[in-house]
């Protein structure tokens, strides 16, 4: 689940990570308030206008903006508001803002002794071990500077079973060029950031810049924060943060009926039960010059309701031009599976408008597969999976 950047501060905060102060504003009258209280806060009239979307590179598409005075707040959030922002990591149509941070200013006029600095902590597969990733170039694309200069990329690798050592710490703070109080701010801050990531059940925290201010200050500038969904249930109050308007909608209409779906960018849809066999059918229908439009895990009770529903949502995909369900009998009958594609077939009607193939083995896959083809219906069946992805081919061209 990703979090807004305000909600990633809010996280970071609880386990004394310092953080860009901020308020979350809606509107441009709850912009300057959130102003005014920052000026009582912190004493300074300047403040940052920050869109608020599960995104990177807001600054680049118009969505962070600085304001000198309470006009500028009120102007740029009434800006903001409201606008469909393009970033790189946004679809092409953009995502709309519906909400701003204000934030305090801590970038002091005229002062060249601040320090932005990449830092991030996340699992290396690979390895089986959690991960600091972090560069003195800091407010950049972590990518491009990967890109182009890769040896400025420093990782530290962490036993989860040991957890972050102090000595890791001061290693962090020594490669990113600092001493004195500095230094000791930055271990501090690397141990509080990793805490965090370990007790959120994270499995990101990106903090892009991380600031070293004139005073030697160390503290998240920016917060980009993805929490493991299958620890949420220990996280009840994080579970309350999910934003539904910023994740795909048919992603979401399939959670709250149980279906496990992730929307991709191809032209065949499928329908599956088990995660393993679903992995299989995509790289089935890419062998047979198709592209895979989504992952929809069934699961195992895929009776005639919760079939017609997979139909449903996955022909929501305006991009798709068959499906292809693969069922393996095991806890689930395979009659019983073709009986609810039949049923679903039929009470959906002329919402159908593309070829299906259907490919069932399994406990009764002989009696399914008649069931299917005694149906008068325009569907398809496979026994075989050489079958199923000629029939794939055949459909698609």
């Amino acid at each position: 689940m990703n979090l807004h950047e305000y909600q990633g501060k809010e996280i970071l905060a609880g386990f004394g990570v310092r953080v860009q102060r901020g308020i979350v504003a809606h509107n441009a009258q709850e912009a300057v308030s959130a102003a005014k209280q920052l000026t009582q806060e912190t004493g300074t009239g300047w403040h940052v206008i920050k869109a608020q979307i599960h995104a990177g590179g807001r600054g680049k598409g118009g969505g962070v903006k600085l304001a000198k005075d309470l006009k500028q707040v009120e102007e740029l959030a009434e800006q903001i508001i409201g606008m469909d922002l393009v970033t790189p990591q946004t679809p092409p149509e953009g995502k709309r803002v519906n909400q701003v941070l204000v934030a305090e200013d801590v970038y002091y006029p005229g002062d060249s002794e601040t320090s932005e600095f990449y830092m991030s902590v996340l699992l290396n597969r690979a390895k089986g071990r959690n991960m600091i990733m972090y560069s003195t170039e800091g407010g950049m694309d972590i990518e491009e500077v990967a890109e182009k200069t890769p040896h400025l990329i420093f990782t530290e690798e962490i036993d989860p079973a040991v957890g972050l050592q102090p000595f890791q710490a001061r290693r962090i703070a020594f490669n990113l060029g600092l001493s004195g109080t500095a230094f000791k701010e930055m271990t501090k801050f690397v141990s509080a950031l990793y805490t965090a990531y370990i007790k959120s059940d994270a499995s990101l925290f990106e903090i892009n810049p991380v600031l070293k201010t004139s005073d030697d200050k160390i503290m998240a500038v920016d917060a980009k924060v993805t929490l493991d969904d299958n620890a949420l249930y220990r996280h009840k109050d994080y579970n309350e943060m999910r934003d539904l308007r910023e994740e795909n909608p048919i992603e979401v209409e399939a959670k709250a009926v149980g279906l496990n779906y992730v929307d991709l960018d191809g032209n065949v849809g499928c329908m599956v039960n088990g995660a393993g066999l679903a992995m299989a059918t995509m790289d089935l229908i890419k062998q047979a010059g198709g592209e895979p439009a989504n992952f929809l895990d069934v699961g195992g009770t895929a009776d005639a309701k919760r079939v017609e529903t997979a139909f449903r949502i996955i022909l929501k995909d305006p991009n798709v031009k068959a499906i292809l369900v693969n069922i393996f009998g095991g806890i689930v009958r395979c009659d019983r599976v073709a009986q609810g594609i039949v049923d679903a077939y039929k009470n959906m009607g002329d919402s159908i408008q593309v070829p299906i193939i259907v490919r069932l083995q399994g406990t009764n896959a002989e009696i399914a597969k008649e069931l299917i083809d005694n149906s008068g219906l325009a569907v398809h069946s496979a026994v075989q999976f050489q079958e199923a992805a000629d029939k794939v081919k055949e459909v698609l061209s």
